[in-house]
């Protein structure tokens, strides 16, 4: 089994090596692309002597019986010759000079290859304005000189310069057609968004960024809508509250209306609920309680003559609300026997 595992492991490291060495580089090239510059000149023999040098730097990578006396990183020789790149940037741009000799030293092939390094073309921004009656398109993209621009017109090529600016007459703004820009190298190419008028773009034909009161617009409507949040939060606080308050009250209300009804309840239980004033609107003297008397008694047990009159009970203390009751007049008439003493009217 381990044999097996061997075997396809070798295969696939094979394989993925025949693919990295048959990706050849191209002249034109895009920043960190891995490739290789094939030897022209056959070279069946290891132990000839092979040198590439970049005629635009000081970098030199050679070999001789089969050993590289200098490496340089990122830069590799296969057995064959060829030089490759593990990462292609803006400084390989230029040619490379190669020579080869054979175990004699004599000079077997030279020759020279060029390869052009790229940097990522950046997507533009178009931009329109509008000014009496025609228009001015701008492509921008961030200032790199080597870039081309290509103006579309309804998806159609219809200018390749490196002029950034398109102008349209008022003509061509009524037919309300769509336009775009695209920059780019030998390498790659990145296409902008396309506009159709100035009725596309923003007040005074700036179809830059909206503002609103002078700032950005999304971050007004974000300021706004924050604030907009936060009185709606206060006004819900405040109703809350307020209602709180108006049912704290209404159940003291209810409470009291309990407690004065418990009291008129005890009152007329207790027989104590009567008026606080005689019919001649002096006060009423207060009811002394009385023992309970004994049965009505017969015509023949004697009677007392005459009944003492009972004490006055003292007059309250700082009572302002109940005075002290007034004397009464002594009738000089006896009351006649078996006659109810003298009760005050409700």
């Amino acid at each position: 089994m381990s044999c097996q595992y061997s075997l396809v492991f070798l295969f696939l490291f094979g394989f993925t090596t025949a693919l990295t060495v048959a990706e050849i580089c191209k002249t034109d090239l895009l920043e960190g692309t891995s490739c290789t510059i094939k030897l022209p000149t056959k070279n069946t023999d290891k132990s000839n002597e092979i040198t590439w040098a970049h005629l635009s730097s000081d970098a030199l990578i050679h070999r001789k019986n089969g050993k590289i006396k200098k490496p340089i990183p990122g830069l590799t020789m296969e057995e064959d010759g060829s030089l490759t790149f593990e990462s292609v940037s803006l400084k390989n741009t230029g040619k490379y000079k190669y020579t080869v000799y054979n175990s004699d030293g004599t000079e077997i092939g030279a020759g020279v290859e060029e390869i052009r390094v790229y940097a990522k073309v950046p997507k533009p921004t178009l931009t329109i304005k509008c000014k009496d009656g025609n228009a001015t398109l701008t492509c921008d993209f961030r200032e790199r000189p080597d870039l081309i621009v290509s103006w579309y017109e309804e998806g159609k090529i219809i200018q390749k310069e490196k002029n950034p600016k398109l102008f349209l007459k008022s003509d061509k703004i009524q037919e309300k057609k769509t336009y775009s820009c695209s920059v780019g190298n030998p390498a790659s190419t990145e296409q902008s968004n396309s506009i159709m008028s100035c009725s596309d773009t923003g007040p005074g034909g700036d179809s830059g960024p909206r503002k609103l009161f002078g700032f950005d617009f999304w971050i007004m409507v974000s300021i706004l809508a924050g604030g907009g949040s936060l009185l709606l939060l206060l006004i819900c606080v405040l109703v809350i509250c307020a209602c709180r308050s108006c049912k704290t009250q209404r159940q003291h209300e209810q409470d009291e209306d309990e407690l004065r009804l418990r009291i008129f309840q005890d009152e007329g239980q207790n027989g104590t609920a009567r008026s606080k004033h005689t019919a001649r609107g002096q006060p009423a003297p207060p009811i002394p309680q009385e023992e309970p008397s004994p049965q009505i008694p017969t015509q023949t047990q004697t009677q007392p003559k005459a009944q003492t009159r009972g004490r006055p009970p003292p007059p309250p203390e700082d009572d302002d609300e109940n005075p002290p009751p007034l004397p009464r007049p002594r009738n000089k008439q006896h009351r006649k026997r078996h006659e109810e003493p003298y009760r005050p009217m409700e």
